[in-house]
């Protein structure tokens, strides 16, 4: 079924994913002219915003954990180590797909950081001054799986 830029722009309302489905049948078939473009372009945009908001949010969860099992030794629990585990790999997921999204990093640690902070001070109930002002851990620890703060190389 070939529609129109109009149909194709009232679908885009109506029912997004065969908007998406129609859109494509007329990319691949050259037909440029039928493409609804503003919300083409919007959409791509979107990704973009998307797959950033995606790896801050799954570094703001990591440093949590992080925060947490450094700062709370003695609550320490197999549930905080998946969600550190859990979380790195969603990050390194989106940064395999994006590797573009690598120089974000520093930048989406420095929006993510302050926010979790707070969150860590309302999940553990120590004072805010306890934590760190600034996060505490590199990139590059931040994304190893064999990193936990406060732990030897042995695990304890």
């Amino acid at each position: 079924m070939t529609l129109s830029k109009q149909q194709l722009t009232t679908l885009y309302c109506e029912d997004y994913v065969l908007w998406i489905e129609e859109t494509l049948e007329q990319l691949r078939d050259r037909n440029y002219d039928q493409v609804d473009w503003e919300n083409l372009l919007e959409e791509i945009e979107d990704m973009s915003k998307r797959e950033r908001s995606s790896l801050r949010s799954n570094l703001a969860m990591t440093l949590l954990h992080l925060l947490k099992w450094e700062f709370q030794p003695e609550l320490r629990t197999g549930s905080w180590a998946g969600s550190i585990t859990e979380h790195r790999t969603r990050i390194l997921d989106i940064l395999e797909d994006s590797p573009s999204l690598k120089n974000y990093l520093p930048e989406a640690i420095l929006w993510a950081y302050p926010r979790t902070r707070r969150q860590g001070k309302d999940e553990t109930g120590l004072p805010l001054e306890v934590l760190p002002a600034e996060c505490p851990y590199a990139i590059a620890d931040i994304l190893n799986d064999d990193f936990l703060p406060g732990e030897d190389e042995n695990g304890r």
